[in-house]
């Protein structure tokens, strides 16, 4: 059997689980949706971590997206997955995951120089969303100082600042410079960028700012 075929099915599973052990925490514990779907969206980031070391080409990163994408569309529509679609407020949160799995992917296969140290162009963009967004998203529920707005959206200045540390621990760590200034760059326009941002719609625009400051700003000077 192909490598990445293997791989692809056990990653599949492996989602799959994820995703029960949500519902079973929502249905069966009766654990908050707001916790069950932030499980998933670390628990998702983390298992992508895997896809440029298993897989040797972009389509099947495409495939598995796109049939993640396909189910998360079909929950919304027939009601199913309440452990990360039971939510009041309106969120494109689920559905554009895997759209920025797959853009941020066909950004590290293009621009990638070496298959074993390039791994940072997938992985920063990636955790930033899937780690520092919940982080800040818990930390400002659990405590909310210095409340602000940017349109419907109501932010605080905790959940930011959670954020923007979180951005910096990552940048430190999975870029290979320690320029202060690109680091500090870097978490700052993020934590930005996360704070404008609505409706679930961080999940494109956080990877998505990573991205253009990685092709822009740190790949021209290294």
């Amino acid at each position: 059997m192909n490598a990445n075929l293997l791989h692809l099915i056990w990653l599949t599973l492996a989602f799959l689980v994820l995703f029960g052990i949500a519902e079973v925490l929502y249905h069966k514990l009766q654990i908050s949706v707001e916790y069950t779907r932030k499980l998933v969206h670390i628990g998702t980031g983390l298992l992508t971590m895997l896809f440029p070391i298993v897989f040797t080409h972009y389509v099947w990163v495409i495939a598995i997206c796109a049939a993640f994408l396909g189910l998360l569309i079909l929950s919304l529509k027939y009601n199913l997955l309440l452990s990360i679609n039971n939510i009041k407020r309106n969120s494109y949160g689920s559905v554009s995951y895997p759209i920025v799995v797959i853009i941020t992917f066909l950004f590290y296969y293009f621009r990638k120089t070496n298959l074993t140290t390039d791994y940072y162009l997938f992985y920063l963009p990636i955790l930033t969303m899937a780690l520092a967004d919940p982080a800040a998203a818990l930390v400002g529920k659990l405590y909310p100082f210095g409340t602000f707005s940017l349109g419907r959206e109501q932010k605080t200045v905790s959940g930011s600042l959670a954020f923007f540390l979180i951005t910096l621990l990552l940048s430190f760590f999975l870029l290979p410079t320690k320029n202060t200034v690109i680091l500090v760059l870097f978490s700052i326009i993020a934590t930005v960028v996360e704070a404008c941002s609505g409706k679930g719609l961080d999940n494109l625009t956080i990877p998505i700012a990573i991205i253009l400051l990685l092709h822009f700003v740190y790949l021209p000077c290294v």
